[in-house]
């Protein structure tokens, strides 16, 4: 099926025109200014005769000089946009003729103005010695590292090398000095200069570039007898037991399993890396190293999903890549003040289709009656986000239409990836079950590899696959499905009432119902144990708590007992902690709310002697908001003293809670 790329409106640059295939990166970590300096050359294709110039994306790069076929160029840096940064514009020799190739490279500085890069202080390390970076690029921050077509609708292969005086990772595969080899090739960590040479061979868009510096130490996983590719776990010293325990038997023998359903990996190594607290996802597929939030290491192995989310993205996502459309005419138009339509993005085929798989892989491993109590789990998440944006309701879309210069972080919630897994899942029963349709998500995956799509062609695949496996009675199961209220559908419900299987919630609801049906007893007449949640896993304990808060917030007596009779108050574990304090500060106006929100923001800042900020957005930001609406002073003191401990994109989204709260 011959892929059409659309123009892209999250994007300045003219790819369309000329395109980069390959990049190589000559990078130097400046420790004591906080920067990276060094140097992008790109490989260019020329898509259209007679192009004049090639433009790349920029967000606060101090852009230092400029190179076309190695002769020295001038160029011109744009106006900034607060989202899309600046265009940067080479000169290209004349005459160029579609399907000639040209190098470019590009010379600067990152800068502090950009929040592609977090630079922690030694003291919030866990080893407390040394220093540490890492990225975060998704969804459009890769042109604060460096001089892209930061786009996912192109994909690209590259070569890094690294000078850094400490252990440096990056999304490809390591060449030298040896991952398994000693820390820093041996060197003195800290003080000698080592240069790091990584290469990526498979097309990635450049959401997933990514780099990560500090006292980072690997040990490997045991990988399936016959498997191609390796894998392990990066991590601070410190951590490195307890990181491997916790990921070791899963990661590997869920990333075999995928290839047995999907087809074969192609990246050649799967690692994870643990960060520091202040990393703000849960994970993050970068291609060969996903990056991992240590709030999932809770040591029972309870939180792994995530890690079987990431790598699932290396099908979906990192393979098949959905695209933003369209924009040079609208740019033309903002810069000038012209009205213009808005445009679509496609980022559910992302991460829809991940959730979905992830939920699958549960029941292949597990039962059914798992892989339907994870979506019970996410109908929680799912109604919150859908409520959050009744203010905004095309953010409840599948297909969401982006304005020029939108930012597109504004619209990241649970709403792409559960309302998008629901959709499949209701595909899957439509069209006749799981052994129909996962041959079906196999074939897609292998049609759309390497490639950047959109809704409509992934539909178009749909619907030949089955007229071609199934014919017209198929294709008569397609027509029945509403999917205009799916993919462009608001609303706080789904368009169809999802059935699940509650073997595994009975339990949880029943207790939830009592605790709600005693509110109005006085606490010493309660007759709860500890007991009645010594058999729920700690999902069952999440889904406990989300239930209750699907009622009316108990009193401060009923909350207190909760908390300390079941261990949630103090529970290590960060979904667990999280829930509580949701259904400790559910009424703004109660006791419970008033005693408990100063309680959840020294949890949510480190000051609950953990030390430990929960830099999660899943965490932080719905915590500062259920805070805020409590006490605003509070929130606002509470986050003025630890701010600088946040992640850029973390402290951006927080620092919009006071005006999507203010009084209206």
């Amino acid at each position: 099926m011959a892929v059409t790329q659309p123009p892209d409106n999250s994007t300045q640059s003219n790819y369309f025109k000329i395109a980069t295939e390959h990049v190589v990166f000559v990078w130097t970590i400046d420790w004591k200014e906080k920067k990276i300096v060094g140097s992008t050359t790109h490989t260019l294709r020329v898509r259209e005769d007679s192009v004049k110039e090639v433009v790349f994306d920029t967000f606060a790069l101090d852009v230092k000089g400029a190179q076309v076929e190695g002769k020295a160029v001038p160029y011109d840096l744009g106006k900034h946009h607060d989202v899309m940064g600046s265009a940067l514009s080479l000169p290209l020799p004349s005459g160029l003729k579609r399907g000639a190739t040209v190098t470019a490279k590009v010379e600067y500085e990152t800068t502090s103005g950009g929040q592609a890069l977090q630079w922690l202080e030694p003291e919030q390390t866990q080893g407390k010695q040394h220093p540490y970076l890492f990225s975060q690029c998704q969804a459009i921050l890769a042109r604060a590292l460096a001089p892209l077509q930061d786009t996912p609708s192109l994909k690209i292969t590259y070569d890094a090398q690294v000078s850094s005086i400490l252990p440096a990772l990056m999304s490809a595969i390591r060449v030298s000095p040896p991952s398994a080899g000693p820390p820093h090739g041996g060197k003195v960590i800290g003080k000698d200069v080592v240069t790091y040479v990584y290469k990526q061979p498979i097309s990635i868009p450049s959401y997933l570039l990514a780099i990560a510096s500090g006292n980072l130490h690997y040990r490997a996983f045991d990988v399936p007898q016959g498997k191609d590719w390796t894998s392990g776990v990066w991590t601070e010293p410190e951590m490195l037991d307890q990181a491997h325990w916790e990921f070791k038997e899963d990661t590997t023998r869920n990333l075999a399993l995928e290839e047995s359903v999907i087809m074969p990996y192609k990246f050649g190594v799967y690692d994870v890396l643990v960060l520091p607290p202040t990393f703000p996802f849960g994970g993050m597929e970068n291609a060969c190293c996903t990056f991992l939030t240590p709030s999932i290491i809770a040591g029972d192995r309870s939180l792994v999903d995530v890690v079987v989310h990431e790598l699932t993205h290396s099908w979906f996502g990192n393979g098949v890549t959905y695209v933003q459309l369209p924009i040079i005419i609208c740019l033309y138009a903002y810069f000038h003040h012209i009205p213009c339509s808005a445009h679509s993005s496609h980022y559910w085929l992302n991460e829809g289709w991940t959730t979905y798989m992830e939920r699958v892989l549960l029941s292949k491993l597990h039962s059914e009656a798992e892989r339907d109590f994870s979506y019970l789990i996410g109908s929680k998440a799912l109604k919150d986000a859908l409520k959050e944006y009744e203010d905004t309701p095309k953010y409840q879309r599948l297909i969401i239409e982006m304005e020029v210069g939108e930012d597109p972080d504004d619209a990241y919630s649970s709403v792409p990836y559960e309302k998008g897994a629901n959709f499949l899942f209701y595909l899957e029963k439509v069209l006749g079950g799981l052994d129909v349709f996962l041959p079906y998500a196999s074939d897609y995956v292998k049609t759309f590899m390497g490639q950047s799509i959109v809704t409509d062609q992934w539909k178009e695949h749909l619907y030949n696959y089955f007229k071609s496996h199934g014919g017209n009675d198929k294709i008569k199961a397609l027509d029945t499905v509403d999917w205009n209220a799916w993919l462009h559908g608001e609303g706080l419900t789904l368009p169809v009432g999802m059935q699940y299987d509650t073997t595994l919630a009975t339990a949880v609801y029943a207790l939830a119902e009592r605790w709600d049906k005693v509110r109005a007893k006085d606490v010493k007449e309660l007759d709860f144990k500890e007991s009645d949640v010594e058999l729920f896993s700690s999902n069952q304990k999440v889904l406990f708590l989300d239930t209750l808060q699907s009622y009316s917030a108990l009193p401060l007596s009923h909350v207190s007992l909760l908390g300390s009779l079941y261990g949630l108050a103090n529970s290590g574990n960060a979904e667990i902690r999280f829930r509580f304090y949701g259904v400790a500060l559910l009424d703004p106006s109660s006791a419970s709310s008033k005693h408990y929100a100063p309680v959840a923001a020294k949890w949510v800042v480190g000051e609950d002697g953990t030390g430990i900020i929960k830099g999660r957005m899943k965490f932080c930001r719905p915590t500062f908001k259920a805070v805020y609406k409590v006490d605003k002073q509070l929130a606002r003191e509470t986050f003025g003293r630890k701010k600088g401990g946040f992640h850029p994109l973390a402290r951006k989204m927080i620092e919009k809670v006071r005006s999507q709260y203010t009084e209206r």
